[in-house]
């Protein structure tokens, strides 16, 4: 399939995507509002000639923001344009530098509505996050002389498979790169084998170890646990999780409390439309459960607090003993094992970690990562770790080192997009 085929049949879908944003609004009402923006009409004023960047979703703006706010010192007269594709994308970025960049969605990747959003942006560098990669949109900043760098870029084994079914139309969009900084030397070899050019790939490491944790955020949980009198309670974490892995973390938690009933379990779906069916499989399973977004005290009956607020996971995992990450249990590749290492906690993973596979793999190199198959191996876990004090101390440690000798990417990548400045 080449780029024009592409175009056409994008073309066609149109009515499918407009009846799938019509589907995902009835459980996030957020996908009806702003939908002109993602057609490249009514987009917001915006100062030109500054960087734009793009982050797909949550996790992708968390990962952007170190490189963001780099951005912003070393250019303090440049507009940072930051784009995505989701409300809870939006949501993030807004939280995270409010009106200190110029925000909006992504415009689909249609050629005339790429060509009307770079026209009011007319941006000097464009920086796209991991692999969010959209043909047109590279191919109009190629047409006008733009830049575009992938930045954090990852790419697995399946991935790469998939891109090169598409080969006639993805090895002329990864030419058209002007920087590809990969996480990985493996990553690297993928990269070339689908057609960038040798001169464009670095392995500049992932930026994710670059994590900086406020000094504030361990004291401010600590403040939180003393409040709720649950200093001495076991107290653990599962984040970031998806539909199919409630109800196994859930049945941990119950095996758990039979030999710790004092045991509170904060529960953090990925996504916000989950929030409220989370909260009533709780309800089902007989789990006295408390709202995060309710602002009430932990209570010492309490079995399970639900993690439903926006931009706190970073303060929860912190209010935590140990760490479960979802996304892991059910073949959905992961979500981030940096954050709870970076924060000092034990951490622990389902066996589907394809996205993380290099990170996954220094952690449990260095004995910082437990993964497990099942309720039973969960519950298992962090059972021994609430009873093994020393084990926990030493995967904490072991994390912690992780981090620190993987850091410098953020230097290494900035450095890139220096000189493409």
């Amino acid at each position: 399939m080449n780029r024009y085929l592409y175009t056409l049949l994008l073309h066609l879908a149109l009515p499918l995507i407009a009846l799938r944003l019509a589907l995902r609004a009835r459980k996030a009402p957020a996908y009806a509002r702003r939908v002109r923006e993602r057609f490249s009409f009514g987009l917001p004023a915006m100062k030109p000639g500054g960087i734009w960047v793009h982050a797909v979703s949550v996790g992708e703006s968390i990962a952007a923001a170190p490189m963001i706010r780099a951005l912003q010192a070393h250019y303090p007269d440049l507009p940072i344009t930051v784009t995505c594709m989701t409300p809870t994308g939006s949501e993030r970025i807004q939280a995270l530098f409010g009106d200190s960049v110029q925000h909006c969605y992504l415009p689909y990747d249609l050629p005339w509505a790429a060509s009307r959003f770079l026209q009011r942006v007319q941006p000097r560098l464009a920086v796209v996050m991991e692999t969010e990669l959209w043909p047109n949109h590279i191919h109009q900043c190629a047409k006008r002389g733009i830049p575009v760098a992938l930045a954090n870029a990852r790419l697995s084994q399946r991935s790469a498979r998939g891109y090169a079914r598409l080969r006639k139309l993805t090895a002329p969009m990864l030419a058209e790169l002007s920087l590809i900084a990969v996480q990985t030397q493996a990553e690297a070899e993928r990269f070339l084998d689908l057609g960038a050019r040798p001169n464009c790939v670095e392995v500049t490491g992932s930026i994710k170890f670059d994590l900086k944790i406020d000094a504030e955020l361990p004291r401010r949980a600590s403040e939180l646990r003393h409040q709720w009198q649950a200093e001495r309670r076991p107290l653990w974490i599962a984040a970031s999780t998806h539909a199919g892995e409630d109800e196994i973390i859930l049945a941990a938690h119950r095996q758990l409390l039979l030999a710790r009933p004092d045991a509170l379990l904060i529960l953090v779906p990925r996504h916000p439309e989950r929030f409220n069916a989370v909260h009533e499989l709780c309800l089902n399973l007989g789990l006295t459960t408390r709202r995060r977004s309710s602002g009430e005290a932990v209570q010492a009956g309490d079995q399970v607090l639900l993690g439903d607020t926006m931009g706190e996971l970073l303060f929860l995992y912190a209010l935590a003993d140990v760490a479960f990450v979802g996304g892991s249990l059910v073949a959905n590749g992961g979500h981030n094992l940096l954050e709870p290492a970076a924060l000092g906690k034990p951490v622990l993973s389902g066996p589907h970690l394809f996205n993380f596979l290099e990170i996954a793999a220094q952690l449990r190199e260095a004995g910082a990562l437990g993964e497990v198959q099942d309720a039973t191996d969960l519950a298992d876990e962090v059972e021994a770790l609430w009873r093994e004090p020393d084990r926990a101390e030493r995967m904490r440690e072991a994390g912690l080192q992780v981090l620190r000798a993987n850091q410098g990417a953020l230097d290494r990548l900035l450095e890139g997009l220096r000189r493409l400045m």
